[in-house]
């Protein structure tokens, strides 16, 4: 085992403690805690033994390890960056139904008088 390599999985071992870590405090869902703990699993295999990417490449068709590497990682970024806009779009529109049902039930408008003659000390 080379240098790299033992670095490598010294950092995915430190990962995979803080992933354990989170959920045990509740801060990461279970299920969340399960997948990234399969990644670091799975760069970890791919760290002890890089040709094992040649081989699963091989088997989908592709025609090199590297390859079946950046094309999964393209793929999970999109998948990321997808599910990260898709719950934005949902903050924003609980925000915009939170704020149209508070202005509905406080329809008092501010004293336009007043508002004018405040010097503005914010």
């Amino acid at each position: 085992m080379n240098v790299f390599q033992m670095l490598g999985l010294g950092l995915l071992g430190l990962l995979a403690v803080v992933t354990i870590a989170a959920g045990v405090r509740g801060e990461v869902r279970k299920r969340i805690v399960a997948f990234w703990l399969v990644v670091w699993a799975g760069g970890g295999v791919v760290l002890v033994w890089p040709r094992s990417t040649a081989l699963v490449a091989h088997a989908l068709g592709i025609g090199r390890g590297a390859d079946l590497l950046l094309y999964t990682s393209v793929l999970m970024t999109l998948t990321g960056f997808f599910y990260v806009y898709t719950r934005f779009r949902r903050l924003d529109r609980q925000l915009t139904m939170l704020v149209r049902r508070m202005a509905i039930e406080n329809p008092a408008l501010p004293d336009a008088r007043r508002d004018a003659s405040e010097p503005h000390a914010r």
